[in-house]
This record gives C-alpha cells, sequence and structure tokens, in this order.
C-alpha cells in the first residue's frame, strides 16, 4: 500500500505565537505573489510571519508586516523586506472572509509558509483574538499536564 504523506509539502515556517494568541476558527491555503528575489530568499529560510496578518484592500487581501529578508545575490530590482503582499484566493472565499472581518469581528493570521509543488502557499487561519486571562488558562492547563505527566513517570 502507498503512503500517503505529502511529498511535495515542504514548510518553511511557522507562526506559533498564532495558536497562542488567537483562537483559530478556520484554516485556508492561499497563494501569494512573489518577486524571484522574494522567493530565492525563502528558498534560504530567510522569512518571518510571526507579527503579520492580513487586511482587506479595495477587494482583495493584502499580507502585512511579513518580513522576508533581501536576497544579496540580486541585482538592482531587489524587493523591500517589508513589502505588503497579495494574497490570492478565489473572489468567493475574499468576500467570505471580508464578511467575517467586517461583521464578526475576526482576524486573518498566518499560520503557516511552505512549499507545495514548486509554488509558495501560506496558510491562513481566520481567528479570533484571546484575552489575557485567555492566555493564562492555557499556560496553567499546561504546566499542569507537564507535572501530571512527571508524576506518573515517577510511580511507574
Amino acid at each position: 500500500m502507498r503512503d500517503k504523506t505529502n511529498k511535495g509539502l515542504k514548510v518553511i515556517c511557522l507562526n506559533r505565537k498564532a495558536r497562542f494568541n488567537y483562537f483559530i476558527n478556520e484554516v485556508l491555503e492561499a497563494g501569494i505573489v512573489l518577486k524571484g528575489s522574494e522567493v530565492k530568499s525563502i528558498r534560504k529560510g530567510k522569512v518571518n510571519i510571526s507579527d503579520s496578518y492580513a487586511v482587506d484592500k479595495g477587494g482583495e487581501i493584502i499580507l502585512i508586516n511579513s518580513h522576508i529578508s533581501s536576497y544579496k545575490e540580486s541585482s538592482y530590482n531587489d524587493h523591500r523586506p517589508t513589502n505588503d503582499r497579495k494574497l490570492l484566493l478565489n473572489k468567493r472565499e475574499i468576500n467570505k472572509l471580508i464578511g467575517k472581518i467586517n461583521r464578526e469581528g475576526f482576524t486573518i493570521v498566518p499560520t503557516k509558509m511552505y512549499f507545495k509543488s514548486g509554488k509558495v502557499k501560506i496558510e491562513i487561519a481566520i481567528a479570533k483574538g484571546k484575552k489575557h486571562y485567555d492566555k493564562r488558562q492555557v499556560k496553567k492547563q499546561r504546566d499542569w499536564n507537564r507535572e501530571r505527566s512527571r508524576f506518573f513517570r515517577k510511580t511507574s
């Protein structure tokens, strides 16, 4: 029987803060418009999406505050590291995202950037921000699970 793993998927970077700072409601995959020097820099792993988010500008979804380092081997045609980048989605998906942002107060947060069959894709999440007490509860639960596992390891 064949192995069912994603052989064409190579993760570039993760946004680990997203799961801690937001309640994730839904996850979508989107393409991203990039220049050649940006793709070369991404292949080297010089990208950070931990503080980025996406907004609606003129009926398009734009990724803001993502940092792709400049590619030093490129010529005069280099890019700025913190450019706004357009996300490629279907019109139906864009309308759904705009509706959730405007009506229900959700935020669009990138969670993962990866290569899928040679193309750069970004996984975006429709999320709602956590309050400070929610984050404390998550930390408390994590600490309790850690202590419980230590206790059971010592007893067995």
